[in-house]
């Protein structure tokens, strides 16, 4: 299984793009769910690698070595509660980009289902904000 886990370059081309880590809140609620799919879409769209913020908090050996060959940290949290962030911070790295949806205008609540529509406006609303 650790022979799975794909380690960052540390050495890169200085023609090579920064190695951008995006570590999500998957919190269970609206926000922690949409923070998961922007850290989901963002990926899929080549602005960064979504990484995991669970491995971080277990101290995972493999995912700690991957963190710290990332060339800037993104946290997306879904809430005040910031735990991606807090996470990330207590295992000692530095987080370059915080997002918080709840400060971009989504309403917390216990509803996991996201619509179409919310993801695509979060989307617009944080590309937009943090020039991603």
């Amino acid at each position: 299984m650790a022979e799975d886990i794909k380690m960052a370059k540390t050495a890169k081309c200085a023609c090579e793009a920064a190695f951008v880590g995006l570590y999500a809140c998957s919190g269970g609620s609206n926000v922690g769910q949409m923070a998961n799919r922007i850290a989901v879409e963002l990926t899929k769209q080549g602005k960064g690698s979504m990484m995991c913020t669970v491995g971080i908090g277990g101290n995972v050996p493999g995912i700690m070595k991957s963190t710290e060959g990332t060339d800037e940290i993104i946290a997306i949290d879904g809430c005040p509660l910031i735990c991606a962030r807090r996470t990330l911070e207590l295992a000692g790295f530095t987080v370059n980009k915080h997002i918080v949806l709840t400060e971009l205008g989504m309403q917390k609540n216990k509803e996991l289902d996201l619509e179409g529509s919310e993801i695509k406006e979060m989307m617009t609303k944080v590309e937009s904000a943090f020039d991603i």
